[in-house]
């Protein structure tokens, strides 16, 4: 029914659409002279054929797409099996965003999850009772139990946000002190203010040794080489040039990316102060940031970000949201919501996303259909059947 109702609207903005322009054209011939003693500017011509052509058409592409891909009868399994409580919601967008959805690449993803779960906090109930009864299995006021994996596993699921426990949070024994500001930007923090007990690797210098998709950015001389130099490839942007875009006005912003923080150490070098998202997975990212001095945020990637409308002057983002983990629609909440922190004037920094080149196409819109302007714009080959896209867009104010 939800699909079978997208469809019909979006057949009838087609026709809509069609209208309008054969009733232009009608009203062209009919007045033949009249039409070439009309006046218009190139500008006023490109501005018309965006909002009323191209952008229509585009949009109307893009949820036939996301209908094709939606699979009907996989959708209607998925709607059933992934929680009865999906269907007792009445509202269809909100049905949308809180069904799981199958990864694009069809394979494990980042996350180490098969699918997408939205977070709204329904998940823990009835799909993860078993696993939210051990989270909140404790003693009161005694140790919390060595399972901060359980309460990530919760979380990617759809169980987000956590309950609050009353236990305390395990650290580790040999606890030492941090060193300084200045010093603990770039060097390998202290191995034993972190508990191992949950990873494969034991140390800092295990991680570093072991540089993958995975386990990366431990390496502090590897760290230290990124966003400072223009390299050979014009995908890679230099941290002063963007900043020169906006002189003086970017001073706090959002790292929402994989990695150690390594983008918010060059930033606080430019006195910017940024909040990086960050999850354990596989590897003690929360703790590595921390240590070197800069701030963490432990949330889910698709719980929706906590901080207020219009309040971020900077956006950056590299790794997490490429085409190879989202599928469209869930992208497409993604963007709204980075949208909406964003200020009027901020910069939105998306960072080597990663695609099939023949998915290209439907990213772009993703990312255009906001109208930001655009500071820097570049796409490069990663294979002959992938592509990089790297960009800096400027949020446009709109009342």
């Amino acid at each position: 029914m939800v699909i079978t109702a997208r469809l019909k609207q979006v057949l009838e903005n087609m026709e809509l659409l069609e209208a309008k322009l054969e009733s232009a054209v009608q009203q062209m011939e009919k007045s033949p002279e009249k039409s070439h003693r009309i006046n218009i500017s190139g500008s006023e011509f490109k501005k018309f054929l965006e909002k009323e052509l191209i952008r229509p058409l585009y949009s109307a592409y893009i949820a036939l797409v996301q209908i094709q891909e939606s699979r009907i009868e996989e959708n209607k399994n998925a709607t059933i099996q992934g929680g009865p409580l999906i269907n007792t919601f009445v509202s269809e967008e909100l049905k949308k965003y809180i069904t799981p959805k199958e990864n694009r690449a069809g394979t494990i993803s980042l996350y180490e999850t098969e699918k997408i779960y939205s977070t709204t906090g329904y998940g823990c109930v009835p799909m993860m009772k078993k696993e939210l009864e051990e989270f909140m299995d404790y003693e009161v006021g005694s140790n919390c139990k060595d399972d901060w994996n359980l309460g990530q596993t919760l979380m990617i699921r759809g169980c987000d946000p956590l309950p609050r426990r009353r236990c305390l949070a395990r650290a580790s024994k040999l606890y030492l002190k941090p060193y300084s500001i200045n010093e603990s930007l770039w060097l390998m923090p202290e191995g034993r203010n972190v508990r191992w007990s949950n990873y494969q690797c034991k140390n800092f210098e295990c991680l570093a040794s072991n540089y993958n998709a995975k386990t990366g950015c431990f390496d502090m001389e590897k760290e230290k080489l990124k966003w400072i130099n223009h390299t050979a490839q014009p995908i890679d942007f230099v941290i002063k040039d963007v900043l020169a875009l906006k002189p003086g006005e970017i001073r706090i912003g959002l790292d929402f990316s994989v990695g150690t923080g390594t983008f918010a150490a060059r930033m606080r070098e430019e006195d910017v102060t940024i909040v990086s998202i960050a999850m354990n997975l596989g590897a003690p990212f929360n703790e590595m940031i921390a240590l070197r001095g800069l701030i963490p945020l432990y949330v889910s990637l698709n719980q929706r970000l906590p901080f207020f409308d219009n309040t971020m002057d900077l956006i950056h983002t590299n790794r997490v949201l490429d085409g190879y983990w989202s599928d469209l629609q869930s992208l497409d909440f993604v963007m709204f919501d980075l949208d909406r922190v964003l200020r009027p004037g901020g910069l939105l920094w998306i960072d080597r996303f990663l695609c099939k080149r023949k998915d290209l196409d439907e990213y772009l819109f993703l990312f255009l259909q906001f109208k930001y302007r655009k500071h820097k714009w570049s796409v490069a080959p990663k294979s002959k059947d992938e592509v990089y896209l790297s960009a800096l867009l400027e949020k446009s104010i709109r009342g």
